[in-house]
């Protein structure tokens, strides 16, 4: 799971799996990203926006709205 998982870093002098695989992961992070930019109130992506990635996002939010309706209902996406 991308948001379980973060971002993969490729090592210095990473082999061409190792930059694939990493090229691979920031791209399933832009598109996690830009769905929960997609499913995000305006007032809510206003504070999420200086976020990096996918994880932080839904970190910052799950500490902010844990319990609350709508971070339960994003949940069970």
């Amino acid at each position: 799971n991308q948001i379980e998982h973060g971002v993969i870093i490729a090592p210095p002098n990473a082999t061409a799996e190792q930059t694939r695989l990493a090229n691979e992961s920031k791209i399933r992070d832009l598109k996690v990203k830009n769905y929960l930019f997609q499913a995000i109130d305006r007032t809510i992506l206003e504070t999420i926006l200086d976020r990096d990635t996918a994880r932080d996002i839904w970190e910052s939010m799950r500490r902010k709205y844990q319990g609350s309706t709508k971070m339960n209902t994003l949940q069970e996406l």
